[in-house]
């Protein structure tokens, strides 16, 4: 798919923007003699203790001659020393000297303060939430996955309609659903979050790094049924998938039917979802019927899936 011209311009008006804001132009870090890269390979060395060149290359995906050259001039500084070599006697380790310790507890205060008079003081509490949770979607989209705990929790006031936002918009752009699965979607959550909590419902929010990763609800497959538990809207957010995501919800699905009391659980989906289908049969449902129909403005091939507890 080709990039929008528009898209690559408010892209670069963003850096424009940020760099400006942050400070990156000036010439020194925090208005110190050294250079923002300078900063990196202090801070580096800061918060692991000891690395070495090469290391500390590869993670600030730097020239390793321009990091070669940062080192000794931090050496002749003072900031910066060897330590003895030991293994591999190719890799030279390094680390912060005193000065350059207490040059790294500096940065790291006056680069707190800056990020809170600069940027989260002038903002309410609102424009606090809506400026660290963009930060955070624009690391998970554009960075490596992290290695934060996966946390399946309740959701909290304003999920609901944020699940019913991105699903609406995630199948208009994957599918080309129209505006019918979104109604459907928003009825669909305010019947889970009307019905009683006899019998057992549950809903799961997948959390990684602070973002919403995806999603899944289990409820009575009718009005008072105790018997069969209907699981809804598995969703994992484009960024956040191929990690295993939707197989643990749908696992923390049916474990939790099968401790509710449930024998049955089943579900209803397309065949054009490939993806959600293999975690279904990965999970042990059975394809029980198919039937095709037109709707959110497309022909579809619904299919009725089941699993015996």
């Amino acid at each position: 798919m080709p990039v929008s011209p528009a898209d690559i311009a408010q892209v670069r008006a963003f850096n424009r923007f940020y760099t400006k804001v942050i400070g990156l132009l000036e010439e020194g870090m925090h208005e110190s003699p050294y250079s923002l890269a300078e900063a990196r390979v202090i801070y580096e060395l800061g918060r692991h203790g000891s690395s070495t060149a090469a290391l500390i290359a590869h993670a600030l995906e730097m020239d390793r001659g321009q990091m070669s050259r940062l080192v000794w001039r931090l050496m002749d500084q003072g900031i910066v020393a060897t330590l003895p070599r030991s293994g591999d006697k190719r890799l030279v380790p390094l680390a912060l000297t005193p000065e350059g310790d207490e040059l790294f507890r500096r940065f790291n205060e006056m680069s707190d303060a800056a990020a809170a008079t600069s940027l989260l003081e002038p903002l309410d509490e609102f424009g606090r939430r809506d400026l660290v949770g963009a930060m955070r979607r624009i690391e998970a989209l554009l960075g490596e996955p992290g290695d934060e705990p996966l946390i399946l929790r309740p959701h909290r006031i304003g999920e609901l309609g944020w699940l019913i936002h991105r699903q609406g918009l995630l199948y208009h752009l994957e599918q080309g659903w129209n505006g019918e699965f979104e109604a459907l979607i928003a009825r669909l959550y305010s019947d889970y979050e009307a019905a009683p909590a006899n019998p057992p419902k549950s809903l799961w929010v997948a959390e990684q790094g602070g973002e919403i990763a995806g999603s899944v609800y289990v409820i009575p497959a009718a009005e008072g049924s105790t018997n069969t538990a209907q699981l809804r809207m598995l969703y994992v957010e484009p960024a956040f998938r191929g990690m295993g995501i939707g197989k643990r919800l749908v696992e923390e699905a049916v474990r939790f039917s099968r401790a509710s009391g449930y024998r049955r659980v089943i579900l209803w989906t397309q065949d054009c979802l490939v993806s959600a289908r293999r975690i279904y049969q990965g999970a042990g449902f059975s394809l029980e019927r198919e039937e095709p129909h037109h709707s959110f403005g497309v022909d579809l091939n619904g299919q009725y899936w089941s699993l015996e507890l």
